[in-house]
């Protein structure tokens, strides 16, 4: 298939790239920066002046749409919360004008989300039918988002919503800052402790948008997470665990709010999320345990 990313240069993205290229697809990467040609990437401008990348494209089985700027890098000023939004705003209008300018259009549109939607909750449960959304920063942020890409659905294409949880990987997402103090020997209990973590190693994060790709019955919210959610307390005796380092010196919650500002719901609240559309289609984790996990991640060579 011919699968076009925006979003391709991060985090995620140059994991899913590499992913669907040892699957034998096609790939277009969107992209604002000159990059070197490859030979089995093709690299299109896109959201720069005088850019037209649908005449570049013309025809495209697949996107997916990854861009924004990360939620993880600095804090939450109102400068860097308005760059998050419009980020994200600005690069799903262009993909939908795209797409309608395509005279041959997508079967499919897979769009990141987060679980960020539902309100944080020590009690709840959130599956993809849970109607309940978060009025805050980024529930609002990923509400909004997730209406605009829903936009295609006129179109007659397919739509899947990727809602990511925390993702853990070595080279992006929240895993290195939680994992450095445990390095130092300084890690323990952040906040109360009974907050929920509804994690997912990121290669399960890749398998699943392939799975999305290919399985047509997945449309609308798809819950990205390991179906074994943590509390706090538990995520972080894990990391001590695997580590072999202790788990004693708690990170109490006004800590936190002084370090992070806003940001630091991130780690303060959270959601118990099962991944329930992934599961019933017949999608098989490969990193189901936190522990397990945690060990690739930490401890593989």
């Amino acid at each position: 298939m011919r699968i076009v990313i925006a979003g391709g240069s991060g985090f995620i993205g140059q994991k899913l790239t590499q992913f669907l290229i040892n699957k034998g697809h096609e790939i277009v990467i969107l992209t604002r920066k000159d990059k070197h040609p490859s030979e089995k990437i093709t690299f299109i401008k896109w959201l720069v002046e005088g850019a037209s990348p649908e005449q570049e494209i013309k025809s495209a089985d697949v996107f997916i749409n990854l861009a924004g700027v990360s939620i993880n890098d600095g804090r939450w000023t109102q400068k860097h919360q308005k760059q998050i939004y419009e980020s994200r705003m600005k690069a799903t209008d262009e993909l939908i004008r795209m797409i309608k300018a395509l005279s041959e259009k997508p079967s499919v549109l897979i769009n990141a989300s987060a679980i960020g939607i539902y309100p944080a909750s020590v009690k709840k449960i959130y599956t993809e039918k849970s109607l309940e959304k978060a009025n805050d920063f980024l529930g609002k942020t990923v509400s909004d988002w997730e209406n605009k890409a829903e936009q295609v659905k006129s179109l007659s294409i397919r739509t899947a919503m990727m809602r990511f949880g925390v993702v853990l990987g070595n080279e992006g997402g929240a895993l290195p800052l939680m994992v450095l103090p445990y390095k130092l020997f300084a890690g323990g209990t952040v906040g109360s402790g009974e907050q929920w973590v509804s994690w997912v190693h990121v290669t399960d994060v890749v398998r699943s948008i392939a799975f999305a790709i290919e399985n047509d019955k997945i449309n609308g919210p798809v819950n990205v997470t390991a179906p074994s959610p943590s509390r706090m307390k538990d995520f972080g005796k894990t990391i001590g665990s695997v580590l072999h380092r202790p788990h004693w010196l708690p990170v109490p919650a006004f800590a936190m709010k002084l370090a992070l500002g806003q940001k630091s719901a991130l780690v303060l609240e959270g959601q118990h999320v099962i991944p329930k559309v992934l599961l019933d289609q017949g999608f098989e984790f490969k990193f189901p345990s936190l522990h397990k996990a945690l060990e690739d991640l930490l401890t593989s060579k």
